[in-house]
């Protein structure tokens, strides 16, 4: 069984994208063989106010029941936009989200902004996880409209080390993945998973060994990303690098597991 822990419902504004609605992605999930996809509103990560792009990916949900049992929203919030505990509170409870994703860059605020923190803590005393993606676009053929600037792995830290004892989902790992030993045995200990879109995942098998294999999770980073790329870099695995046991946690159970995915 395949589990996508990163995926998006919407449109991006400076590129077309396929496959952007419920229907689509289910129809592209079906092909490729995917019984879930973690999956958050793509237009919330350029709303100032993104609680608006979360209850219509909440209303999109309740229009199918197929969409309900095979697709898991994650919560996008601005905890610098007024209200944002609010909109926690009704995400998690009304809209029965599993988990909360977080944009600083495009929210503009810090890692570690007091408001990041204690989102972060409310999400960790909710025991939901809370998702940080790397990169969004590439940023060579981007629009001159968007953020340009992409994070390395140790940009992530400081919040990791602001709340050490929450849940982590740390999505397309595009840039530098260099760390000191302090800074990989922090990650180890972590409750942390990393999913396979991002294009500094061409070692996967080196990583595995550094972090351990119940650090990675299938993912796809659709619809800005290709379907194929995320899971080739587990088919690609040599018997030596990762047994048919770690394949099945890194296709499925590592992510079933983290989010709590009744499968």
């Amino acid at each position: 069984m395949l589990i996508d822990g990163n995926a998006y419902i919407g449109h991006w504004p400076f590129r077309r994208r396929k496959y952007g609605t419920c229907e689509a992605l289910l129809g592209r999930m079906n092909e490729f063989g995917v019984e879930l996809s973690v999956i958050s509103a793509l237009e919330g990560v350029f709303y100032k106010n993104p609680q608006t792009t979360n209850r219509e990916l909440y209303e999109q949900l309740q229009a199918q029941r197929k969409f309900r049992e095979r697709l898991i929203p994650f919560a996008v919030i601005n905890p610098i936009y007024g209200g944002w505990k609010d909109d926690i509170e009704v995400c998690t409870t009304r809209f029965r989200m599993k988990g909360i994703r977080l944009y600083p860059k495009y929210h503009g605020y810090r890692i570690d902004h007091p408001h990041c923190i204690e989102t972060v803590k409310i999400a960790r005393d909710k025991g939901l996880p809370v998702a940080f993606s790397l990169r969004m676009v590439d940023s060579r053929p981007s629009s001159w409209l968007d953020i340009r600037e992409e994070w390395a792995l140790k940009d992530v830290l400081p919040i990791i080390r602001a709340v050490p004892d929450a849940k982590y989902l740390i999505l397309n790992l595009a840039g530098s993945l260099k760390l000191s030993g302090e800074e990989t045995e922090l990650l180890r200990g972590a409750d942390l998973v990393m999913d396979t879109s991002g294009r500094s995942l061409t070692e996967l098998g080196r990583l595995i060994k550094v972090f351990g294999p119940d650090k990675f999770v299938f993912g796809t980073h659709s619809p800005i990303l290709d379907y194929c790329t995320g899971l080739l870099r587990i088919e690609s695995l040599h018997p030596e690098e990762a047994g048919e046991e770690v394949k099945e946690g890194l296709y499925s159970e590592n992510i079933s597991r983290f989010c709590n995915l009744k499968t």
